[in-house]
């Protein structure tokens, strides 16, 4: 009597080649029963593939990866257990396949909770669409519809949006021809090291002489030349060359001595 108790039309008998399968010791004649029950079975991981359509992964590689989840589940099934074949096989090639979608088709890895939370958003966002369309659900809609707390469903709808990772040279929508992402991201400002060298010798500065202060300012900061700083104090250039080379060798000896 055959223990495969069959729920679709593409689940063959194969009750009797899986007893012959485990009669046969490893070798080409038991190969060739297991290729014949993978073959029959086929059409059945195709279909179970077919659920996962529409999920940004294409048809053949669903199919492949149900194949192999068919493969295992061939190799792995003991009929002397009285189940019938497609009861353990339906759970192990989907089971394959969701495994494949969580290690393979995040671009950036997340944890599983984050990844289970979006699966339960969108569902719940796919049964809610039919009973208030025309309008998106509410977080507390959504909460309600998954048994989830809101905070949860935020973490689950940010996931949504983070499945795959945007191209930096992707055209960004409405913008100019050729107008990326990449074009949008901010460069080093090499004025933050002025801030950062600014902010340091600044309490050296307040400690110097007015006077020294201001050759400082007239210099530094009013780009004034030597020589014309000279003729505003009434001094000598040379005299203005040294007080800057003395006032600069003091603030970086104060900066060092303060970094230490």
């Amino acid at each position: 009597m055959s223990t495969d108790h069959h729920a679709h039309d593409d689940a063959p008998d194969t009750a009797e080649s899986f007893r012959t399968l485990a009669l046969l010791a490893p070798g080409p004649q038991h190969d060739a029963v297991r290729e014949q029950i993978v073959v029959a079975w086929l059409p059945m991981a195709d279909r179970l593939a077919g659920r996962f359509r529409n999920r940004g992964e294409s048809s053949e590689d669903l199919c492949q990866v149900a194949a192999l989840g068919l493969v295992k589940a061939v190799d792995r099934y003991d009929p002397e257990r009285g189940n019938a074949f497609e009861s353990y096989a339906v759970p192990t090639i989907t089971g394959e396949i969701k495994r494949h979608f969580r290690d393979h088709t995040w671009t950036v890895h997340v944890p599983r909770r984050v990844q289970d939370l979006r699966n339960r958003v969108r569902f719940a966002i796919q049964d809610l669409s039919q009973t208030v369309p025309g309008r998106r659900p509410t977080t507390a809609e959504i909460a309600a519809q998954a048994g989830l707390g809101e905070e949860d469903v935020l973490v689950g709808l940010e996931a949504l949006q983070s499945y795959t990772a945007l191209s930096l040279d992707a055209e960004l929508p409405g913008g100019e021809d050729g107008y990326s992402l990449s074009d949008t991201l901010g460069a080093p400002d090499p004025a933050l090291d002025t801030v950062i060298n600014r902010e340091t010798v600044k309490p050296g500065i307040q400690t110097l002489p007015e006077r020294d202060q201001l050759i400082l300012h007239l210099r530094f900061f009013g780009g004034l030349t030597q020589a014309a700083i000279a003729e505003q104090l009434g001094i000598s250039q040379m005299h203005v060359s040294r007080l800057i080379s003395r006032c600069c060798d003091r603030l970086r000896d104060q900066a060092m001595h303060d970094a230490a």
